[in-house]
């Protein structure tokens, strides 16, 4: 899988949804190997995109349409300064429900000292961490190359995401969870994504 993400803060967040409908309604039909995006903006007006494909070559095909490349020079003008681009393969995608049906994604970027482990510790397989969290329904991680990440978590409501974090954490969630933060390397950075729009193919 290939995913790019773009990140920009917008000086209009209501102008943004109808640009993106029409790449869903014009462009989305004939964009091959596109799996879905996620778009969200934050009460601080940054924009968030993270975009799937099959592959990097899927993606690249897409660039260089033409059209393509006239939508995002309307979408280029909503932006406050250039935005940013990452691309990447190194990606894990974990699904316990419907993540197209989120009401609320937080994205937390940050830096590790060990991606390899901190990988290997966000994706663990643990039973307890599913039944003490029905709120989420999955994440996606991606590598950016030098330790950096993102990590995408899908919650059925805002709500029940702060209630969820209330709750006491079961010891071995919690061990993962410690070993993960002794990892970083500094503060984790939060995107707490509420204006949330998802997409895939019909």
């Amino acid at each position: 899988m290939f995913v790019q993400t773009i990140r920009g803060k917008v000086s209009d967040p209501a102008a943004v949804r109808p640009v993106v409908d029409r790449w869903m309604t014009n462009l989305g039909p004939t964009a091959t190997g596109w799996l879905g995006s996620t778009s969200g903006i934050t009460d601080d007006n940054q924009l968030f995109v993270l975009v799937r494909f099959e592959s990097e070559e899927a993606a690249r095909a897409n660039s260089d349409k033409p059209e393509q490349g006239a939508w995002w020079a309307e979408m280029e003008t909503l932006f406050d300064g250039e935005p940013t681009f990452h691309d990447s393969t190194d990606v894990v995608e974990e699904s316990v429900g419907d993540r197209d049906s989120a009401g609320f994604v937080q994205v937390i970027l940050g830096k590790t000292t060990d991606i390899d482990r901190s990988r290997e510790l966000m994706n663990t397989d643990l039973p307890a961490r599913a039944e003490g969290r029905p709120d989420i329904l999955g994440s996606i991680s991606i590598g950016y190359g030098d330790g950096q990440y993102a990590y995408a978590i899908y919650f059925t409501s805002e709500a029940e995401a702060r209630e969820g974090e209330k709750k006491q954490m079961p010891p071995e969630v919690k061990a993962v969870m410690d070993e993960l933060m002794s990892l970083g390397a500094g503060e984790p950075e939060y995107l707490d994504l509420k204006t949330l729009w998802l997409d895939s193919p019909k």
